[in-house]
């Protein structure tokens, strides 16, 4: 067996682990606070998975490469709205991050380090299972 086809198969269970421990750890983060953690703290997950979503929504055999060829502007649309999502909940977690590293009063650091790697692990994920389905 060659790599496409391990990764055809066992892909999408990979994918989801990565998107499993991710999860894991912002609820391990919630859990172990010591104060009530905002609802702003669980936006950039929110919109991870959500981009993570919109990336599988796409399949790899529709997009077209060609430069000279409009016909697939739509797609391609979703798909910078997808990457732009991504980078913008992990933007967030990482100002989050920031802001609670510098207030006394917010929630520990360990909070904003999970939603930092919550939205990475889930953004890899959804790499993996779209890397993963290329019939």
């Amino acid at each position: 067996m060659d790599i496409p086809e391990l990764l055809a198969i066992f892909g999408p269970g990979i994918a989801g682990a990565v998107f499993g421990a991710g999860w894991w750890f912002w609820v391990d983060a919630v859990v172990c606070s010591s104060i009530v953690v905002s609802f702003v703290h669980y936006l950039p997950g929110i919109f991870a998975s959500l981009a993570a979503l919109m990336f599988n929504c796409v399949r790899k055999e529709d997009i077209d490469y060609s430069p000279y060829d409009d016909g697939e502007w739509r797609l391609k649309l979703w798909l910078f709205l997808a990457y732009v999502v991504s980078f913008v909940s992990l933007a967030a977690s990482v100002g989050l991050l920031i802001q609670d590293a510098m207030l006394p009063s917010g929630p520990s650091t360990w909070t904003g380090v999970a939603g930092v790697l919550q939205c990475v692990f889930v953004l890899i994920s959804g790499l993996i299972y779209w890397t993963s389905h290329s019939e």
